[in-house]
């Protein structure tokens, strides 16, 4: 396949009907590609944005319903795609101490699937893949200080810049593991075979068509939750750090990539949204107050198996290769989210049926 006909073939996205898939499909349908979305629906919300999806974009939008787990699905929607994006995985750590085949199966398994479906086509499309930084396991060696509202390094440099891709891989829980290890296959593929591949190790995204649960987008798991009158489980003290960033800041480096693939192919780069964007939950918490009107109820529990209680990435590698920079800052960020989930998805469950009954605006 020429460059000319990879620009105009579909853009295969799998897990594409998932959160961060359906934004990085809604830009590329607007952009006027066409998209093949594979996706096994198994995950709660995915259903409606496929549905919203196909609503704005119509024809240009396929459907595949499927598993990465599927080679033989996967040569096929391979065969037709002019670049690949593999998002579908399986997310929670605590789903894969629950169950480590079934992790291993989707995460590993799956995305080697998808690396020989792409050896094998004769045009081999790039693939662009979705790692987490909890390949650098618990971090439990940085030395931290607690300031009352947030952990923060010792290290002022660390403090400065976050953790950069020189940290030693450290791979903590089943789906450590199994996302380490598909990690580190992406990366071989092109320096073994050839391949044109990139590997961004994301931190904490979130923003619009985010389903969150305790699981995984805790983000919005904490917004649909004060935004429910329902009370909020920190896990730990809540002085855990994260760098969140945007989802729209995310598919611009995902289209970075594919604009840079010579110069970032057989990389691995970290992507958050780097210390100015790093949170404590407690401060996240803080900011939801804020738009709600009032504190969200917290309830506590213990620490969880592999939890970093600081993670920051340093992106200066990603921005120094590619350009690019995340635009929206977090205070932005965590008001869009809200006033999304107002609008599209929170039920009125609760305090909340009460007062809209009382004919209250209080949400």
């Amino acid at each position: 396949m020429t460059a000319n006909a990879r620009d105009t073939a579909p853009v295969l996205v799998t897990g594409g009907a998932g959160f961060i898939g359906t934004n990085l499909s809604a830009r590329l349908l607007a952009g006027g590609r066409q998209v093949i979305v594979l996706d096994n629906l198994s995950r709660a919300g995915v259903a409606r944005n496929l549905q919203w999806l196909r609503a704005r974009h119509g024809d240009r939008l396929e459907f595949v319903e499927g598993d990465v787990r599927d080679r033989a699905l996967l040569d096929k929607v391979v065969g037709r795609a002019g670049e690949v994006f593999h998002l579908a995985a399986q997310v929670a750590v605590t789903s894969s101490l629950d169950d480590p085949g079934a992790d291993f199966e989707v995460n590993l398994r799956g995305t080697l699937n998808l690396l020989e479906a792409i050896r094998g086509a004769g045009h081999r499309p790039p693939l662009v893949f979705t790692s987490t930084n909890k390949v650098y396991g618990a971090l439990g060696d940085v030395e931290l200080e607690d300031t009352g509202r947030r952990y923060e390094p010792s290290d002022p440099e660390l403090r400065g810049r976050g953790l950069g891709e020189d940290r030693p891989l450290d791979f903590h829980s089943p789906y450590g593991c199994s996302k380490g290890g598909a990690d580190q296959y992406v990366l071989d593929y092109a320096r073994s075979y050839g391949l044109d591949t990139v590997v961004l190790r994301m931190s904490c995204i979130y923003g619009p068509h985010q389903c969150g649960n305790e699981d995984q987008g805790w983000v919005a798991h904490f917004l649909i939750r004060a935004l429910a009158g329902e009370p909020v489980t920190l896990y730990g003290d809540g002085l855990q750090v994260r760098d969140i960033l945007y989802v729209e800041d995310l598919v611009d480096a995902f289209l970075a990539c594919r604009d840079r693939m010579p110069v970032l192919r057989g990389r691995a780069f970290n992507m958050g949204g780097g210390p100015a964007n790093a949170v404590s939950l407690l401060e996240v918490l803080e900011r939801i107050g804020q738009l709600t009107g009032h504190p969200p109820r917290v309830e506590h529990s213990n620490w969880r198996t592999g939890d970093q209680r600081y993670y920051v990435s340093d992106t200066g590698a990603f921005r120094a290769a590619s350009g690019w920079a995340p635009r929206v800052d977090a205070d932005e960020g965590i008001t869009r989210l809200h006033d999304w989930l107002r609008e599209f998805h929170v039920p009125v469950t609760g305090a909340r049926r009460e007062a809209a009954a009382a004919g209250s605006s209080a949400a």
